[in-house]
């Protein structure tokens, strides 16, 4: 799939001259990621999954007009996720569309082993407490000992099983029937786990790790 491309930008060339070999290299040089196949190239094993799937019609002068809005979560369930939403006349086509936005929208997420009550020192849940919010919908995520399972809503449960979050608590406030406002207060949350710059004492401690880990 990714013998015949061609890089335009500089972060696709660096890629292709094997200068940058991992997600986390990538998102962390600092250049925008604008081309779907870096993704491609740098997480081959990324799922996808449709969460959302809403009929938008719009009158015109020629009369009413039809799309599809499709919300898809792509992930490694290894410290990669990404949200995307697209519109298209067929839903096929608005499903392609929202899953080049996710993988273009790619974030790393630290995960640990946060909760007092277990200290496993595996990276199975959420380092510390995070918050996020989209809309009116606020989300609170807390590490969680082993064996919890991700309890929170379903919207959330696909984002944190897809950026491999296995154990965590969730708290929500606001409409969260609204499902990409749902999703995208999740993906907030998640991406603030790599805001914290936490010591290298509570590091080791915590067992935080960001992105992928090998299995």
């Amino acid at each position: 799939m990714n013998e015949e491309w061609i890089p335009k930008t500089r972060l696709g060339k660096l890629v292709v001259e094997g200068k940058i070999t991992s997600m986390g290299q990538a998102l962390k040089s600092g250049l925008p990621l604008r081309e779907v196949e870096i993704v491609d190239m740098l997480l081959p094993d990324l799922e996808d999954e449709v969460i959302d799937v809403n009929m938008v019609q719009r009158m015109t002068d020629s009369g009413r007009r039809t799309k599809f809005r499709v919300v898809v979560v792509v992930g490694n369930k290894n410290g990669y996720v990404g949200i995307g939403q697209a519109k298209d006349r067929e839903v096929g086509m608005a499903i392609r569309k929202a899953v080049e936005k996710a993988k273009l929208n790619i974030i790393e997420v630290n995960r640990g082993c946060g909760s007092w009550e277990c200290g496993c020192g595996t990276p199975h849940s959420l380092p510390f407490k995070v918050t996020g919010k989209c809309g009116s919908v606020r989300i609170t995520l807390k590490p969680a000992p082993r064996g919890v399972g991700l309890a929170v809503g379903n919207v959330a449960k696909v984002v944190l099983r897809l950026a491999g979050i296995k154990d965590v608590w969730g708290f929500t406030k606001g409409e969260t029937r609204t499902t990409i406002n749902f999703a995208k207060a999740v993906y907030d949350a998640l991406k603030n786990t790599a805001i914290h710059k936490a010591p290298e004492e509570l590091k080791k401690k915590l067992n935080i790790v960001s992105g992928a880990v090998g299995t």
